[in-house]
């Protein structure tokens, strides 16, 4: 990714930001549209890549359905992280084990060219990479965009 921000005004930041989706329990179309609608609150969304069905990573069956969307917002990689696990939570999703199956499971992938690592969040996303149910719906989306880490191109 190779924009920062820009501004709006001299107060307001908005940020480029990608957000992976994916749902492997219930009627996985019905979870992921609820959650679009949910992440537009948030999110002010640009572009959405074709769904895709993968086998689980390091997860157990069943199948998952995939995409990525593209937006723009004004919240800081933290507040957007607690938005998602907000709209995870009121769609019925229940942490029990790490990796479980879920109704839906929304991941801050990159925000705009921040690079940070605390206790809670990492952005860019520290696998998203190798994760080729990610990057997958990415490539389809053709982002002239670059790895804020690597440099390596994304789209």
């Amino acid at each position: 990714m190779t924009s920062t921000s820009r501004s709006t005004d001299s107060r307001t930041a908005i940020f480029s930001v990608v957000i992976a989706l994916g749902s492997n329990l219930g009627n996985r179309q019905w979870y992921l549209r609820r959650a679009i609608e949910e992440l537009r609150r948030v999110i002010s969304v640009v572009r959405m890549s074709p769904l895709i069905e993968t086998e689980p990573v390091d997860a157990p069956p069943p199948r998952f359905l995939n995409m990525v969307i593209v937006g723009h917002t004004t919240l800081t990689p933290e507040q957007l992280l607690a938005s998602l696990q907000d709209i995870e939570s009121r769609l019925g999703r229940r942490r029990t084990v790490r990796n479980a199956p879920r109704v839906i499971d929304l991941d801050l992938i990159l925000h705009s060219a921040h690079m940070q690592r605390t206790e809670t969040l990492t952005v860019p996303h520290p696998r998203y990479l190798q994760r080729e149910f990610v990057m997958k719906p990415l490539r389809a989306l053709r982002l002239p965009w670059r790895d804020p880490r690597t440099g390596q191109a994304i789209g």
